[in-house]
């Protein structure tokens, strides 16, 4: 080198050397060209949460009724130490589900994640409608809970499809699309529930909705999730992280 002469630093000041292959520079480039705000993508995340968390609290108005017409409870003081239990078993599930899930959405993507979430509201919530024993009835809402995980990565995911300045508005459209489903899911519950007493002229007692009074509430979320499964098929598809890769101990 002639004296005098500078040397040129490896990395330019600003300069980011992207990789191939890379997940986070392919994150990045991809925010990289998408300057403004991603309502499009912010509006499935809001939907697909909002259905994930509606059979949270839709049970509660009819709980005490349902365990009622189950018939496990010896006298009426016991129905709700009866009903304490399943309303539990969801939240026992999610407790134990919560880690893993995290840990399955960094190996294999967000989205995979997001959509057995919603998969497991589908079949799990509607059968939960169908209930004709008390086991049932905890089971189902137990297996809802372990296989919906979807409360972490949602939040990941709805940070990663934006650019840094509009992650706090993501993150604040799952908190708020979840208020509104611990809103909207009692009033489904309650307003849908034993039909057949409710609405006579609409529902008689020898349809499935007289034969199973709690089931109409069910259907219709599980409805409203299967439309945010279809939703989920627009879900940009973001790169997972791969495993680090293994040291070689000399």
């Amino acid at each position: 080198m002639a004296a005098g002469a500078v040397a040129a630093p490896l990395l330019a000041k600003g300069r980011r050397v992207c990789k191939e292959g890379c997940p986070g520079c392919r994150l990045d480039q991809i925010n990289k060209t998408n300057t403004g705000v991603p309502y499009l993508n912010f509006f499935y995340v809001w939907v697909v949460c909002l259905c994930a968390a509606l059979p949270i609290q839709s049970l509660f108005p009819y709980l005490y009724f349902m365990i009622r017409d189950l018939k496990v409870a010896k006298q009426e003081e016991d129905i709700g130490f009866y009903a304490g239990f399943v309303g539990a078993a969801y939240f026992l599930g999610r407790t134990t589900s919560a880690v893993p899930w995290g840990m399955f959405a960094d190996k294999y993507g967000r989205k995979p994640c997001i959509m057995i979430s919603i998969l497991s509201v589908i079949v799990f919530n509607t059968l939960f409608g169908l209930s004709t024993t008390y086991w049932m009835a905890i089971i189902t809402r137990g297996l809802l809970g372990l296989l919906c995980g979807i409360l972490g990565p949602i939040k990941a995911y709805a940070s990663e499809v934006c650019r840094k300045e509009h992650q706090a508005l993501g993150i604040s459209l799952v908190t708020s699309s979840r208020s509104i489903a611990l809103i909207i899911g009692p009033a489904i519950g309650g307003f849908l529930a034993r039909p057949a007493k409710k609405y006579p002229n609409l529902f008689s007692e020898e349809s499935i909705f007289g034969r199973f009074p709690y089931f109409l509430p069910c259907l219709v979320i599980s409805a409203l999730a299967a439309a945010a499964g279809v939703a989920c098929i627009w879900l940009p598809v973001l790169p997972s992280i791969p495993p680090p890769p293994p040291q070689i101990s000399m």
